[in-house]
């Protein structure tokens, strides 16, 4: 009797070759018979629609004559389950009585999860390259540079791709063959015995490394490893608004990857240097006055000094110590909004100026009876 393999499956007729790999998938996790509820006889019968839907020539022939064609070909199904339970048939796909259980390498590295990467499936078999290491440095920068913004130089030793061969670890010129140990596919293959009968472990190939390749001559400038040592000096633009303590990144300014590989991230740490007269916080400055007694009591006009330079203050009459006045637009710039370093003119926050009034001291006596008769 025909078998409707697109119902074991539980896809339609049209279903693309993604959509059947999918069902697959979904149907062995479930039915696994070394999983609690899995079933060993639905878990064959999965397999055989999935050895049938899963090719695209025999799909066309079972679509035209049903699931007999495949019984004639190969003169029976699977007939057994032992040598998928002693794993023994890893690396090449599954066998018994003649019927190959073909799992592509990603099947089996969703199917059986830490097996799939000890056993090399779902991956590619190339060593894969090492991606360069993130670095940090700290910077310190005077207080009015972290609020308008500046440009600083960093000067720093970290790994650079070696120029001589472009981070690849060859000698210019020198032969590259394809390994004769791994036949280029970068591990090697050997059977190891185990309490779970025999294995075929995969391995990084020894001759290569893992690369797939040899060369006649490795690099002269750097020894084959693709790097080297050297001090760097970059160019680092501070954005105005930023605090002491935050972080700027450099994408592509750490170590560099081996063989070619990305190279890592800089972290820059900024240290800002306290001001002696102003003080942040937030997006606000903070700064304090001293104004005399006759300037608080008749009013004055007096210079007061911003991180953008001198600016006129008017004292009213009758100004009071604690009182605090508003320099609009005096304060920090918003972080990515101003200048050079951040766009087009941002928004600021303000500077407040808290007032001391000066008690006169060592007063004569003509200027004391002059402030009794004034009855201050």
């Amino acid at each position: 009797m025909s078998k409707d393999y697109y119902k074991i499956l539980g896809v339609e007729r049209n279903a693309s070759q993604d959509d059947i790999k999918k069902a697959f998938r979904k149907k062995a996790h479930e039915y696994h018979p070394d999983k609690s509820g899995g079933d060993e006889d639905k878990f064959k019968e999965i397999n055989e629609a999935y050895q049938v839907l899963g090719d695209k020539e025999k799909r066309s022939k079972y679509d035209q004559f049903g699931s007999a064609f495949e019984h004639a070909q190969a003169g029976g199904g699977f007939q057994g389950f032992d040598g998928f339970r002693d794993f023994s048939g890893f690396a090449n796909g599954f066998s018994q009585n003649g019927q190959s259980w073909n799992f592509e390498s990603e099947d089996l590295g969703d199917i059986f999860g830490g097996f799939g990467d000890l056993f090399g499936f779902g991956r590619s078999s190339r060593r894969r390259t090492k991606r360069g290491s993130d670095i940090q440095t700290i910077l310190t920068i005077e207080f009015n540079e972290a609020i308008g913004g500046a440009e600083k130089e960093v000067s720093l030793r970290r790994t650079v791709k070696c120029d001589r061969c472009q981070g690849l670890g060859v000698e210019p010129g020198s032969k590259i063959e394809t390994c004769k140990a791994c036949d280029g596919r970068g591990r090697v293959t050997r059977l190891q015995r185990t309490i779970l009968g025999n294995m075929q472990i995969q391995t990084t190939c020894e001759n290569c490394g893992g690369e797939g390749k040899t060369y006649s001559q490795k690099c002269t400038d750097c020894g084959g490893t693709g790097i080297k040592t050297k001090t760097v000096n970059l160019k680092i633009k501070i954005p105005a608004g930023i605090n002491d303590g935050e972080t700027i990144r450099l994408t592509g300014q750490g170590e560099a990857g081996e063989k070619g590989a990305i190279t890592g991230d800089l972290y820059i740490n900024i240290r800002v240097k306290p001001h002696t007269k102003f003080v942040r916080e937030g997006n606000d400055i903070k700064s304090k006055v001293t104004i005399s007694f006759t300037q608080a009591a008749l009013g004055d006009k007096i210079e007061m000094e911003t991180v953008d330079g001198p600016v006129s203050l008017k004292i009213p009459e009758g100004t009071q110590t604690g009182t605090v006045f508003k320099l609009k637009g005096k304060g920090v710039y918003r972080l990515h909004s101003h200048g050079p370093f951040g766009g087009a003119q941002g928004k600021r926050g303000d500077q407040f100026v808290e007032v001391t009034v000066k008690t006169p001291t060592n007063l004569d006596r003509r200027q004391k009876e002059a402030l009794k008769q004034l009855g201050l």
